[in-house]
């Protein structure tokens, strides 16, 4: 029995011991002296050389030794619940410090009791903020912020791709990579994620640690394969938009910088698509009238977004920011629908599905005086898109009549737009080789003949007549040639030399 209450006293000691001496060196740290966990230099555990926040998994691969050293220093705590007020500060740092030990997750046989441990102390310290009713101190904020970075900020695992960027693949195809620490790393995002958006974050006060350096490591996080991960990092970026002011231009040009070099140079990223989500309600909630800067950002970067063989991966989220911009001030409308068009796919049908349904939303949007600026080049492209091979992207084209607003902006004006799609609509009718087409040109060319019928047949006229005019000089190309030919063939039978003129360079077709 004696035996049993020394063991029972022992343990009770030596965890107010702990938590003493956690309060002695929040003390210490307090005074200046550097004794605490908490000062410019990482902790180092005694005997193992490992440093808490160093970034290294793999730190607990070494030996038993180790191990065994790990073991001890990972015991149980009191939790911060059941100790007085006067201790709660201290344990919580002491459990900071300890949550910054990282473990290598990729061997689950690997310190499992401490990884356990670990996952119970995030948990506590996670209801802790949760349940915060007083502002956080400097040193607690600091401690959070610290052992924050020590778990999130590390190098990205991410699998090679044999530079399948560089051509075009289909990034849906590939397995999504899952990351094997994502039971500790959840729950340290939601930490963040409830520290950032808590009312007893002081934002004054947290800018001092999460500053510059900060935010762009996070931006630097959006490049992983976890999806999950990215849904984490969207919503906590977009939380530290909201919360820091101060930050708001830095956050929108380091944004930038990740497209430009996107767009630019790799052409692989990951989190385009969550980004441009950030985006899009930022730009929604732009003042008017729009500045200059915001304008450049349209221009320079989003526009060019839709230059990338993968723009499936995010064009739903590119669309809804390149409306947003249409919706802030209509006469974008022009510059918008002229810098897609200079984009527009040649060879991949179906990324001109997608960017024709992108031109219907923007259309849509559009005020009948910046339509009438940009018709006759929109228009020539659809008319290509009605005689493409490929149905879908035939049938897309033709969908816009459908839409109540962009058919009625067509028939405010036909006299300029059926001149230049007739032709196209001929084409298909008599020579597209799915049925489908076919019937969808014909009905749009029904809806002309019907409503103004005297345009249209002056318009087939029209068309008849440069039909004709075509044939004939088919015809005379073809009689030249033939002349030449017979011309050629007579001197060669004569004997006579042959003499050919080197080419002339072809001149541009607008000469």
């Amino acid at each position: 029995m004696k035996q049993i209450f020394g063991r029972r006293k022992a343990s009770k000691s030596a965890d107010k011991e702990l938590v003493g001496g956690g309060r002695h060196a929040v003390l210490n740290q307090q005074s200046g002296s550097g004794v605490a966990d908490l000062s410019g230099q990482q902790q180092v555990l005694s005997g193992t050389g490992h440093a808490y926040g160093s970034g290294n998994r793999t730190g607990f691969q070494e030996s038993r030794i180790n191990d065994a050293l790990f073991s001890s220093y990972f015991r149980p705590l009191p939790t911060i619940k059941d100790v007085p007020n006067t201790e709660k500060q201290n344990l919580l740092i002491i459990k900071l410090n300890m949550c910054c030990t990282l473990f290598d997750f990729s061997d689950p046989t690997k310190n499992i009791k401490e990884k356990k441990i670990k996952m119970e102390t995030l948990m506590e310290i996670l209801d802790y903020v949760k349940t915060a009713n007083t502002k956080f101190p400097e040193i607690v904020v600091e401690g959070i912020t610290k052992m924050i970075s020590a778990n999130l900020f590390r190098t990205l695992v991410i699998p090679p791709r044999e530079k399948k960027a560089l051509q075009a693949f289909d990034l849906e195809e590939d397995e999504p990579l899952m990351d094997p620490a994502w039971p500790h790393l959840h729950i340290v995002y939601e930490l963040l994620l409830n520290f950032v958006q808590s009312a007893e974050t002081d934002a004054k006060l947290a800018k001092r640690y999460v500053d510059h350096s900060f935010i762009l490591r996070l931006l630097e996080l959006f490049d992983s394969e976890d999806l999950r991960e990215r849904d984490y990092l969207k919503m906590v970026l977009h939380r530290i938009y909201g919360k820091f002011m101060v930050y708001r231009p830095f956050i929108r040009k380091a944004i930038n910088n990740v497209f430009y070099q996107f767009i630019y140079e790799t052409e692989k990223h990951n989190g385009i698509a969550e980004l441009l989500e950030i985006l899009g309600s930022i730009i929604n909630g732009f003042a008017l009238p729009l500045k200059e800067e915001h304008k450049l950002f349209l221009v320079r970067t989003l526009i060019p977004l839709h230059k990338a063989r993968c723009i499936s991966m995010y064009h739903r989220q590119l669309s809804y920011c390149i409306t947003q911009f249409v919706e802030k001030d209509g006469k974008l409308a022009d510059t918008i629908i002229r810098g897609i068009i200079k984009y527009w796919p040649v060879t991949n049908s179906p990324k001109e599905v997608l960017f024709l349904g992108e031109l219907e939303e923007i259309l849509e949007a559009t005020q009948p005086s910046e339509f009438q600026k940009c018709m006759v080049p929109v228009f020539c492209q659809v008319a290509r898109c009605f005689n493409s091979s490929h149905f879908q992207v035939a049938e897309r084209a033709l969908f816009l009549w459908n839409n109540d607003r962009v058919e009625s902006l067509i028939r405010q004006n036909s006299k300029m737009i059926l001149p230049i799609i007739l032709p196209a609509l001929e084409k298909n009718i008599h020579g597209h080789w799915n049925p489908a087409v076919q019937s969808l040109s014909l009905n749009v060319q029904k809806l002309f003949s019907d409503r103004e019928p005297e345009l249209f047949a002056e318009c087939v006229l029209k068309y008849e007549e440069d039909k004709v005019r075509e044939e004939e000089l088919k015809l005379k190309q073809a009689a030249a040639w033939k002349r030449l030919d017979e011309i050629a063939s007579a001197k060669v039978t004569c004997g006579e030399a042959v003499l050919v003129s080197p080419p002339l360079p072809r001149q541009p077709s607008g000469v």
